[in-house]
């Protein structure tokens, strides 16, 4: 594995390292300003992984399917990442701080909506990440090095679609309670 890999991978447990730091923080050590702090790293993880996989391609490295999830990690931290703390912090309190109210287990209607906001969240990932991969490759401005992005470009869109047929399943299928 390369050095973007190791960024990703690093990445993703730094996420959620300075999540869970932020959250036992706030609600154990009762320091919420500290807590917020360590919360607020997130974007500092995310602008680590940029600048390591745009150094890579810069020195000369060919784009591979390594460099396009650093940017689809990218896109889906940005416009996944608040719903991901708000998940995390309700799961926290009532879990292990044992106060909040109990998550809730989305059913029928209630289901498809929060799956349908869900999918929307993907479009603002796929626009988010979707840019930096062009950018990436119209910067190379070379077709037979950014393959591998472009490749994962025309993936991400078949998923993408994907998303939305199931969320929109949803409506027609409504997930029963039990």
């Amino acid at each position: 594995m390369n050095l973007v890999a190791w960024t990703i991978i690093a990445c993703e447990i730094g996420f959620w390292v300075v999540i869970i730091a932020g959250l036992i923080t706030r609600y154990i050590f009762n320091r919420k300003r500290l807590g917020l702090f360590f919360l607020a790293l997130t974007p500092v993880i995310d602008l680590l992984l940029l600048v390591v996989t745009a150094a890579d391609l810069y020195n000369g490295a060919i784009a591979t399917q390594v460099h396009a999830l650093a940017a689809i990690y990218l896109g889906v931290s940005i416009a996944f990442g608040k719903s991901m703390i708000r998940w995390a912090d309700e799961r926290f309190l009532y879990y292990i701080k044992k106060a909040g109210p109990k998550p809730v287990k989305r059913t029928g209607w209630d289901h498809a909506r929060h799956s349908l906001k869900g999918s929307f969240q993907h479009v603002l990932a796929f626009i988010i990440g979707g840019a930096f991969l062009v950018v990436m490759i119209y910067l190379i401005n070379d077709p037979s090095k950014t393959e591998a992005l472009s490749d994962m470009l025309k993936l991400w869109t078949l998923i993408l679609g994907i998303d939305f047929i199931i969320s929109i399943s949803y409506f027609i299928w409504p997930r029963p309670a039990k």
